[in-house]
């Protein structure tokens, strides 16, 4: 095991309510997701309150009131405890709508936006029935009932593989490439009242999966046809709309090449975490 002087890099495994944050990245004036878990890690590693902290990396952005389920942040850790130890004591000095689920070791090299291959995405839709108070927070609540049917098909028929997205995202940070690779996407629906739009892809552009959102959900009010939707790929630049609101938004995981990350879970959470 490396000294407590060796700072090692570890893996977090993050979960957040995203109501009160403005998104994931730190924002100066404002309350991120990033900026919380580096106060946390200062204050288990005894550094000062303000000033330098151990600075954190993460997967990838998520906008102000999206969710994560499993967002991955890296650290480099100067202290020799067990994985378990880390993420208790960082979840001690966390607020209660963000939490460490897991810590994992990793190479020194590793980098968890570039080495990811893949994340996945879902948006929940409230279609009809009554207003739910205790829902609001990861719910889009609509008041009429949605054709799933017609979403469904609108969906299957989005090409999918590698090509340029701009009709569908705001510009990316830096000007950089809008060509991205959509490996899968599907609409079902959850229950009477509840429609789940799931999309994974190699990465997705600012703004996409929502905007993607919000087109479909004109397919299922009737307002746009399948044929229409699909063909909106070759519409000018951030022109897809719509853009649905946050909150119904999760990052639901990030994956990486088995052996990358050894997460230590059971189950379902671990194998989606692998590509």
């Amino acid at each position: 095991m490396p000294s407590p002087t060796t700072p090692r890099r570890l893996a977090l495994l993050v979960e957040y309510d995203g109501t009160e944050f403005s998104g994931s990245q730190s924002q100066r004036g404002r309350r991120t997701v990033q900026d919380t878990l580096e106060h946390a890690i200062a204050a288990y590693c005894g550094e000062p309150a303000e000033g330098a902290r151990t600075r954190i990396a993460l997967a990838g952005r998520t906008d102000a009131g999206v969710h994560a389920r499993a967002q991955v942040a890296v650290m480099d850790c100067p202290r020799a405890d067990a994985l378990e130890t880390v993420r208790d004591a960082l979840n001690h000095y966390l607020p209660e709508d963000v939490a460490v689920r897991a810590v994992g070791e990793v190479a020194e090299d590793f980098d968890p936006r570039r080495d990811a291959i893949a994340r996945r995405y879902c948006y929940r839709i409230g279609d009809g029935g009554p207003r739910s108070p205790l829902r609001r927070r990861n719910v889009w609540q609509r008041g009429d009932s949605l054709d799933v049917a017609a979403m469904a098909a609108a969906a299957a028929a989005l090409p999918r593989g590698r090509r340029d997205w701009a009709a569908f995202a705001g510009t990316p940070s830096g000007g950089g490439s809008t060509v991205r690779t959509l490996i899968s996407m599907a609409v079902r629906r959850r229950g009477a009242h509840e429609i789940e739009v799931s999309m994974e892809a190699d990465a997705f552009l600012p703004h996409q999966v929502r905007r993607t959102v919000g087109a479909l959900e004109r397919v299922g009010a009737g307002a746009r046809s399948a044929r229409e939707f699909a063909a909106l790929v070759a519409a000018p630049a951030s022109s897809v709309g719509p853009t649905a609101p946050p909150q119904g938004l999760t990052l639901e995981a990030v994956r990486y090449p088995a052996g990358a990350v050894d997460w230590g879970l059971d189950g379902e959470l671990e194998q989606e975490m692998v590509a």
